[in-house]
């Protein structure tokens, strides 16, 4: 009777041990276009998936367009950078909780020289550029570097209006290739505008202004407002990149290419 028993432990180990595990599912990450034109998630997104198993689709738009397909349930979670409409989202109810995860700056780059005492004034930079009527692409496309810079210019007490304000509606890779071609101003994130450098003939004007910190926060989508989304990837996708391990390589990354890092992790 005891050999039975034991066998019997024996078969209930062996076929708990079999059973099939509970299947990952793929999650989508809606995110800015400047973590991904950077590269950042290129590099880091394919460990995530390596330790956990769980597919990445990214998804790089507009923050304000990523925070619609967190309403609407078409993403998973969310790695954006506009934190008052980050914390009204959380508040509505669309998203769990949020963190910061990093952070760089945004910088005014161009092609004039600007008037001596303006490198580290924006918002004087800005009343120079309306009173010139010199060239300035906008992001236009409700994007958290379009929030900042409507946020610059209302702060300045100006209403961008003109031939010379161009609205584009585009990612920020190619509003710097825009203004880079028009001989304009642009207003960029600063990793973006390192990772492609190279190719531009634009050059910072503007930076180190207090208005100009570029805060990154993530937000897992809350399923009470939309069931089909799959929080329990979604939440260790948050965990692994607040985790130290993580917010070590985004500390790294950039620093042998172009002798800085694109993004300074600040994960709490």
């Amino acid at each position: 009777m005891k050999k039975f028993w034991v066998l019997m432990l024996l078969v209930i180990i062996i076929f708990t041990g079999c059973k099939a595990k509970e299947p990952l599912n793929p999650i989508v990450l809606a995110t800015t276009t400047s973590t991904e034109q950077t590269g950042l998630l290129d590099a880091i997104i394919p460990l995530f998936t390596e330790e956990t198993g769980v597919e990445v689709k990214v998804v790089a738009v507009g923050t304000g367009q990523a925070l619609e397909m967190g309403q609407t349930g078409d993403a998973d979670v969310l790695l954006v950078h506009a934190k008052a409409s980050e914390e009204a989202f959380v508040a509505d109810g669309y998203g769990v909780e949020r963190f910061d995860v990093m952070y760089n700056d945004f910088v005014l780059v161009g092609f004039e020289p600007l008037p001596d005492g303006l490198s580290n004034d924006i918002l004087g930079a800005f009343k120079h550029i309306n009173d010139t009527g010199a060239t300035f692409v906008s992001r236009g496309d409700d994007s958290g570097t379009h929030k900042k810079e409507l946020a610059l210019w209302k702060k300045a007490e100006i209403e961008p209006t003109g031939e010379w304000y161009l609205s584009a509606g585009k990612g920020m890779g190619e509003v710097l290739q825009m203004a880079d071609e028009k001989h304009a101003f642009t207003l960029t994130d600063r990793g973006t505008y390192l990772s492609m450098k190279d190719e531009l003939e634009l050059q910072i004007v503007v930076e180190k202004s207090d208005d100009l910190l570029n805060q990154y926060g993530v937000i897992a989508v809350n399923p009470d407002k939309n069931p089909t989304v799959h929080l329990k990837e979604a939440q260790r996708f948050v965990d692994w990149i607040l985790s130290d391990e993580t917010q070590k390589m985004i500390g790294e990354f950039g620093v042998e290419a172009f002798g800085q890092p694109l993004f300074i992790p600040n994960a709490e």
